[in-house]
């Protein structure tokens, strides 16, 4: 629950620049500003005025910008004063002990937007998004995060919410008076499956909004000097990775990130996988393999230049059925290599002609996404997904046992759940470990 106590913290980065801002929120936002500001009086809210931060001499530490964000029309639902000093360490830093020693204490992680959302100002979906638009990597990622802060997702959430509390309130209207008007089965599957539709077509952009947060790992694996070091390079477009012709140069993992099609990509080259004597290159043929296992995506380089080996095929074969991409390195020499029997796509490349770069950039970038819908994605956390999902199939078992005329008990249960897993996603209901969960992934000051 919201605490009574006053709350203050910088809201900039530390550092040299134009100006910093120390944030106060809470019941004596205004009595600690009149302590530490010249001026005494803000009478107008959200307007900013310009006066001295003192100490408690008198003295003046800095000149301020100052603007008063009266409850409830504020960020956290309370009063915020906001004072915006010169840039620098020490100017933010004065003010924000001069504010401590007033009345405010110290604000902990995230817990001006925790403000708002426990006073009803945003919702937990919105702050998924303030969240994810501070995180953002990519011009589509803070597109998603944007509407989710606007409310997009929310809206959407709700209204499923609705819709499913009003046939649930019908059937159990029903339940209690079956002599009065009831809603037939064919209303019930129908109102049902427009719900089903509506999630079916929600789920997608929240899985965007999750890829566009989170990336994908993608992990670079083959035996030695098939190419894997200079794959690296030519997909981050510079000299990352040693690339010798001397088998076993890389023997740790290497990663690095890049950004396709708006979606983080972790790219990790691995050691070669052979079996050896060395301790260290055996270590690293162990991490690699546990690259591989753990991966998102697994592009397996072959040596188009040489023979396909039988532990060529074996590894390849292990990957069948998962996200995958062999790739036939160093098509610009004579290939030797014979065609692998595999369903995996398989792509030519060359370090040295850059031919196939951008079709396997196009390969990774359509098993990422996957069915998710990337232009229109909305920002969640895993909890919430898994809940939209959870809230699907309960709704996908409803409308069976309407069909199946299971009783409108059992239907109206099943609604229930559904709506109570909606509920969730918006964070109604939801348990503090989970809140608390979210907003310590926040910086101090927001």
């Amino acid at each position: 629950m919201t605490g009574n106590d006053t709350i203050a913290a910088i809201s900039t980065a530390l550092g040299e620049g134009a100006i910093a801002i120390v944030r106060i929120s809470g019941p004596d936002a205004v009595s600690v500003a009149r302590k530490i500001l010249k001026r005494q009086d803000f009478p107008e809210h959200s307007r900013m005025y310009l006066t001295s931060l003192v100490d408690s001499s008198g003295a003046i530490t800095d000149r301020v910008l100052c603007v008063h964000f009266r409850r409830p029309n504020s960020y956290t639902g309370e009063d915020i004063i906001e004072i915006h000093t010169h840039g620098g360490i020490l100017p933010a830093r004065t003010c924000l002990e001069l504010a401590l020693r007033n009345g405010a204490r110290i604000a902990e992680p995230g817990e001006f937007t925790r403000r708002a959302f426990e006073n009803g100002r945003i919702d937990l979906t919105q702050s998924e998004g303030v969240l994810s638009v501070i995180t953002s990597r990519s011009i589509e990622a803070l597109h998603a995060a944007a509407r989710t802060l606007t409310g997009e997702l929310s809206r959407a959430v709700q209204k499923i919410h609705d819709d499913v509390l009003s046939l649930q309130g019908s059937l159990e209207v029903q339940l209690d008076f079956p002599e009065g008007e009831t809603l037939s089965g064919l209303d019930t599957v129908a109102g049902i499956g427009r719900a089903i539709s509506e999630l079916e077509g929600l789920i997608p952009r929240c899985s965007a909004g999750m890829i566009l947060s989170e990336g994908v790992r993608v992990v670079i694996a083959g035996r030695p000097n098939a190419g894997k070091s200079s794959l690296l390079n030519e997909l981050l477009g510079r000299n990352r990775a040693i690339v010798t012709d001397i088998p076993g140069t890389t023997r740790d993992i290497i990663e690095e990130c890049i950004t396709i099609g708006g979606i983080p990509v972790r790219l990790t080259d691995t050691a070669g996988l052979r079996e050896t004597g060395d301790i260290i290159e055996a270590e690293g043929v162990r991490l690699a393999l546990e690259a591989m296992n753990g991966s998102d995506i697994c592009l397996y380089v072959l040596d188009g230049s040489g023979a396909i080996t039988q532990e060529d095929r074996d590894y390849i074969g292990s990957l069948e059925g998962r996200n995958a991409i062999v790739i036939i390195s160093k098509s610009d020499l004579k290939a030797r290599a014979g065609d692998i029997d595999t369903s995996l796509t398989k792509i030519h490349v060359s370090a040295k002609t850059h031919d196939g770069i951008d079709a396997l950039k196009s390969a990774i970038y359509d098993m990422a996404a996957g069915n998710a819908a990337i232009s229109s994605g909305l920002n969640v956390s895993a909890s919430q997904l898994e809940d939209l999902r959870g809230a699907l199939g309960a709704l996908r078992e409803g409308r069976n046992a309407a069909v199946n005329g299971d009783g409108e008990d059992v239907t109206a249960g099943l609604l229930g759940s559904a709506r109570l897993a909606l509920l969730r996603v918006l964070g109604v209901g939801a348990g503090d470990e989970l809140i608390d969960s979210m907003f310590s992934r926040f910086c101090v000051g927001k």
